[in-house]
């Protein structure tokens, strides 16, 4: 199934996509996409659609999980993208971590913070966590997942790279997080790391890319994450990006006032962002 949240920032409801493509409203089923809900997801199967309201179809979509815990990514995960930011490929997963006051809805604006000079795109495979995972294994990795979503892991390289270190301060800006448009279960996703994925910068395609150059798959990742601290029901893990970001061009090319963003991945949805000054 497909899942979503629509509505004001704020004031978003759950919904599904149902068999004809209309977004139904989940509100009288559940109360929100998140902690609890992640864990019951099948139930939603059996209910009988057709009596649920359908939502406008010029509804603002949010992101597709609600009340975050962590919000955890992964640097340098894609050979050819570490090649191009100038850095080794890392001997294990390199783990940072986004605020989630950074998550937004997949077609929100993207605000360019002020004063920057250097914020950047990439899109990212969202891995939503469905059930608690504490020292599981790869074998039991996916098991511990509820869906899959995309993600534009935006950057400020300025703050990430030259501030003194530490990713988190570069990756965390408002808005910085869009997550969805859909939440798709684990079920409609049979591998993957087998899902093309791409991102257009004003209709130039800039990234094309797959999940099957993952350096670290996301069984590896939910195992060796969950080594170092319990995973919940609602944690989102970024899983890093393949090349073609703005800093590896020569010279760089960074986002400005104007710029449209539109990025996908196959079977989970596209976002599409405007970018804006504060």
């Amino acid at each position: 199934m497909k899942f979503l949240r629509y509505g004001d920032v704020g004031k978003e409801k759950p919904a599904f996509v149902d068999p004809d493509n209309n977004i139904r409203c989940l509100s009288e089923h559940c109360d929100d996409l998140g902690g609890v809900a992640l864990t019951e997801l099948e139930k939603f199967s059996q209910i009988d659609w057709r009596n649920l309201p359908i939502v406008a179809p010029d509804s603002r979509i949010g992101a597709c999980v609600s009340g975050v815990g962590k919000f955890i990514c992964i640097g340098l995960n894609y050979a050819d993208h570490a090649a191009e930011s100038g850095m080794a490929i890392p001997t294990e997963p390199v783990m940072f971590m986004k605020a989630t006051s950074a998550i937004c809805g997949p077609n929100d604006g993207v605000v360019i913070p002020r004063g920057s000079q250097k914020t950047d795109w990439e899109v990212e495979l969202g891995v939503v966590i469905g059930k608690p995972a504490k020292y599981v294994t790869e074998a039991e990795a996916l098991d511990h997942v509820a869906g899959y979503c995309v993600i534009n892991d935006l950057s400020e390289r300025a703050y990430q790279i030259e501030r003194q270190g530490q990713w988190t301060k570069g990756k965390s800006c408002d808005g910085f997080g869009p997550i969805g448009p859909y939440l798709v279960t684990r079920d409609e996703v049979p591998d993957p790391q087998a899902l093309s994925m791409w991102l257009d910068v004003n209709g130039e395609r800039v990234q094309d890319g797959s999940t099957a150059t993952m350096v670290y798959n996301v069984k590896h990742l939910v195992s060796y994450l969950s080594q170092f601290m319990t995973l919940y029901p609602g944690d989102v893990i970024s899983t890093g990006t393949p090349p073609g970001v703005g800093m590896g061009f020569n010279p760089p090319r960074y986002l400005k006032a104007g710029d449209e963003i539109r990025l996908g991945i196959e079977g989970l949805g596209e976002q599409t962002q405007i970018c804006v000054c504060e």
